[in-house]
């Protein structure tokens, strides 16, 4: 994907870009996580600025769930330390999202990929990974 002004997937407004945030976390909590970062990375496409890296986390928290679910724990741990250090600027809330809350289930959902010794295998949780909270009532879609 590229920055092109003529690309229409980057014309939107700030509705649009709350309409896609809210499709972004339906996709990342039913465990479409290539789907979530795609929708993700549109809005981090749109915004260069000063929340380019609240996208960047929402999107490496993403692809870690996505990696670690088709076995690739390495890349799911690099993710997790990724996502976790683009997000922290944003605590504890940051575009109606509970920044702090999704880091605490993304650590909670993790921790036992990341307790684990090298070369041990820990499967993706059969109940699927964390969801993302919003920080308003009733915000979740």
């Amino acid at each position: 994907m590229s920055l092109d002004e003529e690309d229409p997937d980057l014309d939107f407004d700030e509705a649009g870009a709350r309409e896609r945030l809210l499709e972004a976390a339906r996709l990342f909590d039913a465990g479409e996580y290539h789907d979530a970062h795609e929708a993700w990375e549109v809005l981090w496409l749109k915004n260069e600025g000063a929340d380019a890296d609240f996208f960047k986390g929402l999107i490496q928290a993403a692809i870690c769930l996505h990696h670690w679910r088709d076995g690739d724990q390495e890349g799911a741990r690099m993710l997790y330390r990724g996502h976790r250090r683009y997000l922290a600027a944003f605590l504890p809330v940051h575009r109606g999202i509970d920044v702090a809350g999704f880091l605490d289930a993304m650590r909670a959902a993790l921790d036992p990929l990341l307790r684990a010794r090298a070369g041990e295998l820990v499967a993706f949780p059969a109940a699927g990974g964390p969801r993302v909270p919003f920080a308003e009532e009733g915000a979740n879609p």
